[in-house]
């Protein structure tokens, strides 16, 4: 419908915006008190604006109906300054009897609120700012001048007159043009808008009964907060560019025609029509997005394919612009909802938070970052620094991540493949027996379960850093670092036994069926190199017939995603193997504090509190003193500490590792000694200067911070080569 109202206008723009292309920011403002001289009294109504200016145009001054103040004055006259114009003193509720005085100025042609005051009471429309910024004809003398330089005027001889009464500083919100961030001047003017109520009903209902859902779900009470308070939309645009909007005006009779093709003559018969200048707004060929870029308003093969889609990803910052009108425009012209699942990502930032911008020189180039370090890396990366909706903080040493990650699946995939160089019978479409599977085999199926589970799960609920995380985990840490690790022996055995013969081959078979399957999780994130190992893995085994064999595609992007098998899981199985790797760990950690050399054979002792942890250890003998090269290991229940022990405590788990021949315990407490005597020679001098005032003052700031870091660096450092002589002695 076409009519008059107030709307937004930009004056630099020259044109109207819809109430979400005008951005309201606080700004720090001030509120005038101007005296408006009561008609035949010697009293004054005093009243607060925020735009003195606007007052040239006032047509009233309005007081709240039960506002004891005013009740005396309601229906009086008083005389407008500078304009020496009689106006009535009215009520209405509409009114903040707490807002400045009490009493307001009505300027019906310029504050929608005022606008609509104005038609309840029948005031007149008075319009003294015009398109252009600049004050009209109607402003009297001060017509041709700026707004703003018209605000000060206006104040300048207010308090000539004796009428301006003071002034106070008011943070209050004002809107911006999106496009060029000039204030938006509220204007009277005669334009197209949409009802929206009618349109919103629908769209509120759509997501309160669950067929549209937000990601992050804090988005949906912004959206039907929006939508229940929503505005018409003004939706036509006085600029060169976009769709002329369809009406045509008979300058004979005045009437409207809208029409697809350009009418031949009006009903009167006239043939003198006149199409509008104006365009439509941009957004409202936009909110047709779903089904107008399909064929429709035709019914054709691709909208009745695509139509309704599932998932919409957009920025948040458009929720109003497109989303929920294209969730109104398609339940109007469609019947249906254009897509069932909304997600709002945030943006990208630098370290410091703020917004990447060419202008503020911390943007990289995403073409450099790739071929530095990969596309894979800079996706997988992102993806994995960043939270469902929030924004990402960007920088470069970040994506080594993701670089070290690729890395570490191209390595662990070509030893994998190099073990099946020579391995004729790994497309076997038989899957070893489970009496074939060793405690890794069987451990890493079941993890493997649990890693479909997490990143499934997660990327149904659009948790894309979690199911990032969860293939991250499962493909370095389990895959690579301990599987991978465990079954070397195995994969290059060259014993022709038929036992040695059949582990080999049930490793084979195990390893390649989860590097598959972690191939096809990692796929969405890393699609390049994932790619290229699925291509090498499927000529060597091109039917892939392993446990649950995976079905054959030609590429890994259409190849079935993973599946859970319940035959997998093993949950018992993974308590004990948590076990041993805790074990491993905790002789890892004596080495590293004892400073012996990785690989140097240890004797250990293991004292188990219970019969299940001690058959743990006992099954799994061979595997635990070659992956933590023990050379003899004593294990039982409730097992003594041997003297001159190294001890961690796992659980109810106790290794000791005997010292004795392994080190010289007298030349490591001296050593150790020495270092910690260094540490806090250092770390006095550092405290000495800290506590100088006259160093802290005027000393560069980062030559302070430096010297702060170090004073915690050599605190920890110290307490470190304590608790490990402590430990020695």
């Amino acid at each position: 419908y076409r009519d008059s109202y107030i709307i937004n206008w930009c004056p630099r723009c020259r044109t109207a915006l819809s109430d979400e292309e005008s951005e309201h920011r606080e700004i720090e403002g001030s509120l005038s008190y101007i005296k408006y001289p009561i008609v035949g009294d010697k009293l004054a109504l005093k009243v607060a604006t925020t735009r003195p200016e606007t007052m040239l145009g006032d047509t009233a001054v309005a007081v709240h109906p039960e506002d004891p103040r005013y009740k005396d004055v309601i229906g009086k006259m008083v005389m407008l300054p500078l304009m020496n114009r009689e106006i009535p003193i009215i009520a209405d509720e509409a009114v903040d009897p707490k807002f400045g005085t009490g009493a307001v100025k009505v300027t019906p042609s310029h504050d929608p609120n005022d606008a609509e005051i104005g038609g309840r009471h029948d005031l007149q429309f008075i319009t003294v700012i015009g398109e252009d910024g600049k004050m009209t004809q109607a402003a009297g003398k001060y017509a041709g001048l700026d707004r703003f330089d018209c605000r000060k005027q206006v104040i300048k001889d207010l308090e000539e007159l004796g009428l301006f009464v003071d002034r106070k500083p008011h943070v209050h919100s004002v809107g911006h043009c999106y496009r060029c961030d000039t204030i938006v001047e509220p204007y009277l003017s005669r334009q197209w808008f949409v009802a929206m109520e009618k349109l919103a009903e629908p769209a509120i209902k759509a997501a309160r009964e669950g067929k549209i859902t937000f990601y992050p779900e804090r988005w949906t009470k912004v959206y039907f907060s929006w939508l229940e308070n929503v505005r018409d939309w003004c939706i036509s645009r006085q600029i060169w560019w976009g769709h002329r909007i369809p009406a045509y005006y008979c300058l004979d009779c005045d009437e409207t025609i809208v029409a697809v093709e350009t009418p031949e003559k009006c009903k009167c018969g006239s043939t003198n029509l006149e199409q509008d200048e104006d365009v439509l707004d941009t957004w409202f060929s936009s909110w047709l997005w779903p089904f107008s870029t399909l064929g429709w308003p035709e019914k054709t093969k691709a909208l009745d394919y695509f139509y309704p889609t599932n998932v919409l990803v957009t920025a948040p910052d458009i929720i109003f612009f497109w989303v929920a009108r294209m969730i109104m425009a398609g339940l109007e012209f469609m019947g249906d909802i254009p897509f069932s699942d909304v997600y709002l990502h945030g943006v990208v930032r630098d370290e410091s938070g703020r917004k990447m911008s060419k202008s503020l020189g911390n943007s990289p180039d995403p073409i450099e970052v790739m071929d530095k370090y990969g596309a894979d890396a800079l996706r997988f990366s992102i993806i994995l620094i960043t939270s469902q909706g929030q924004d990402a903080f960007y920088s470069e040493e970040k994506v080594q991540i993701g670089r070290n990650f690729a890395n570490k699946v191209w390595n662990a995939s070509r030893l994998v493949l190099m073990s099946l160089a020579d391995a004729p019978d790994c497309n076997t479409a038989v899957a070893p027996a489970e009496d074939r599977l060793d405690i890794e085999d069987r451990w890493i199926l079941s993890r493997l379960n649990a890693a479909i589970e997490s990143v499934t799960s997660n990327l149904e609920k659009f948790l894309f850093n979690d199911a990032a995380r969860a293939v991250y985990e499962f493909i370095w840490h389990e895959l690579c670092d301990w599987y991978l690790e465990i079954i070397k022996p195995r994969l290059y055995s060259k014993e022709t036994a038929v036992p040695e013969a059949e582990s080999r081959r049930a490793a084979q078979a195990v390893v390649v069926h989860v590097l598959d399957a972690g191939l096809r999780l990692l796929h969405p994130f890393a699609p390049y190199i994932t790619e290229e190992v699925w291509q090498h893995l499927g000529s060597l085994c091109p039917e892939r017939g392993l446990p649950q064999p995976a079905t054959a595609a030609e590429s890994v992007m259409i190849a079935q995603w993973p599946q859970v098998h319940d035959a997998y899981a093993r949950p018992q199985l993974e308590e004990q193997m948590a076990t041993l790797q805790d074990i491993i760990r905790a002789v890892r950690n004596i080495r590293a504090k004892m400073n012996v050399p990785e690989r140097k054979p240890l004797p250990a002792t293991v004292s188990v509190a219970d019969d299940n942890a001690r058959e743990t250890v006992a099954d799994n003998r061979e595997l635990l003193m070659r992956l933590a090269y023990i050379e003899s290991l004593d294990a039982g229940t409730d097992l003594p500490k041997p003297e001159s022990s190294a001890a961690e405590v796992v659980g109810t788990i106790q290794l000791f590792v005997p010292l004795a021949g392994l080190i010289d315990l007298d030349v490591e407490r001296e050593k150790t000694q020495k270092q910690i005597d260094d540490a806090e020679k250092q770390l006095k001098g550092v405290k000495a200067r800290l506590a100088n005032s006259a160093f802290v003052e005027k000393a560069p700031a980062h030559v302070v911070d430096r010297d702060r870091d170090r004073e915690e660096q050599l605190t920890q450092r110290i307490a470190k080569l304590t608790q490990h002589l402590s430990e020695i002695k």
